[in-house]
Order: C-alpha cells, then sequence, then structure tokens
C-alpha cells in the first residue's frame, strides 16, 4: 500500500521513445549508405552521431534509474530494456564502420535486403515502445512484437541464402570474409530487436 503512494517517474517511457526514434533514424541512416557506397563517409559520420545521441539516452537513463525510488515497471526491466535498446544502435555502427573499414565498393542485394529488414524491426520496436506507458494497449504491443519475431525469421532466412550463395560463388577469400561480417552484424541486428520485443512481452505480462 505505501509503494502505490509514492510518486512514480514516468520519465522513462520518453527515454524510451528517444532512443527508439534514435534506432529508426540509424537504421535509415545505414540503408543509405548501403544504397550509396559514394556516401559513405558522410552517412557514417550521420550514424555515429546518432549513436553518440544514443549513448547519451542510455546513460540519463540508468542515472535517472539510480536516483528514482519507485519506477513505473520493474527496476531491472528499466535496465534490460534501455540497454538492449542501446546494443541495437551498437550494431547499427558497427555495420557502417565495418563497411568502411573493410572498403567494401558494392553491398550485395542480400545485404541491402537485410538492412531493409532491420529497418523493419526498427520500426516496430519503435511502435511498441510508444504504446508501452499503458497497459491498455498490451494486445497492440503483443502483435506488434509478433511482427518483430516474424521480421527476425525473415532475416534468418536471408542470412541463410545469403551465406550459401556467398559460399558457392564468391572466389576471393578476402572478400567472402569482408561480405560474411556484414551478413553477421545485420542479421545480429534484428537478434537484438527480438531480444527487446521479448523484454516488453515480459515486461506486459508482468503488468497488464
Amino acid at each position: 500500500m505505501f509503494g502505490r503512494l509514492m510518486p512514480r517517474e514516468g520519465r522513462f517511457f520518453e527515454q524510451f521513445k528517444e532512443l527508439a526514434e534514435l534506432i529508426v533514424q540509424g537504421s535509415r541512416e545505414l540503408v543509405a549508405l548501403m544504397a550509396s557506397i559514394d556516401d559513405l563517409e558522410r552517412r557514417r559520420f550521420n550514424i555515429e552521431a546518432i549513436e553518440k545521441k544514443g549513448d547519451k539516452v542510455t546513460h540519463n537513463t540508468v542515472q535517472l534509474l539510480h536516483k528514482t525510488f519507485i519506477t513505473p515497471i520493474d527496476r531491472n526491466d528499466v535496465h534490460q530494456l534501455i540497454t538492449n535498446m542501446d546494443d541495437i544502435l551498437d550494431l547499427i555502427e558497427d555495420s557502417a564502420q565495418s563497411i568502411s573499414m573493410y572498403d567494401i565498393r558494392a553491398v550485395t542485394p542480400d545485404a541491402k535486403r537485410l538492412a531493409d529488414i532491420c529497418v523493419g524491426c526498427a520500426e516496430k520496436v519503435k511502435a511498441a515502445v510508444e504504446l508501452l506507458s499503458s497497459m491498455k494497449n498490451a494486445s497492440a504491443i503483443m502483435d506488434i512484437c509478433g511482427e518483430i519475431d516474424r521480421l527476425e525469421s525473415e532475416a534468418d532466412h536471408v542470412m541463410r541464402a545469403a551465406m550459401a550463395k556467398l559460399f558457392r560463388d564468391e572466389s576471393d577469400v578476402r572478400e567472402l570474409i569482408k561480405q560474411r561480417a556484414i551478413y553477421e552484424l545485420l542479421e545480429e541486428m534484428t537478434d537484438r530487436c527480438e531480444d527487446v520485443a521479448n523484454i516488453i512481452e515480459g515486461i506486459v505480462l508482468e503488468n497488464a
């Protein structure tokens, strides 16, 4: 009873939304980078700037968590959600940096398809997070999380087909290693989005 009377800090949901928006921005920049390698450095710089903003949001959220007596959702859920969302942004930056570092001159259609799926996952993460402040949205949130799971499964299928094609058709071992690394980073990005969806599903189940 005492806990119910204490003020609850609601800024966490705004922080979640802010970071989710940055994830969408970063994923779209990555798609744009892959569509036009000639513009790689500018896009990479934009992604780095977005990732730094994300780090600041994550840091501020963790600091707020330490200062808040009663949180609107479980403290561990707050920490897990914000840090896993930050991991998505880190992978976006890693992908952009790897394309630059490996001096990749042409991105394969399969890599572009994976990047498009990443954007879809990011947009769904944002949609779920925007509804999270009210458990009246529980059903809609669960549906969105189901869509993220579906997209992650689609990315797995694209990844397997892409790797088979790469090992079958690419004779340059160095190029094979480079492209494989990009595929793996992109596929891992969808995995992290699925992790976020799982955390959100847990929050809904605990609070609805």
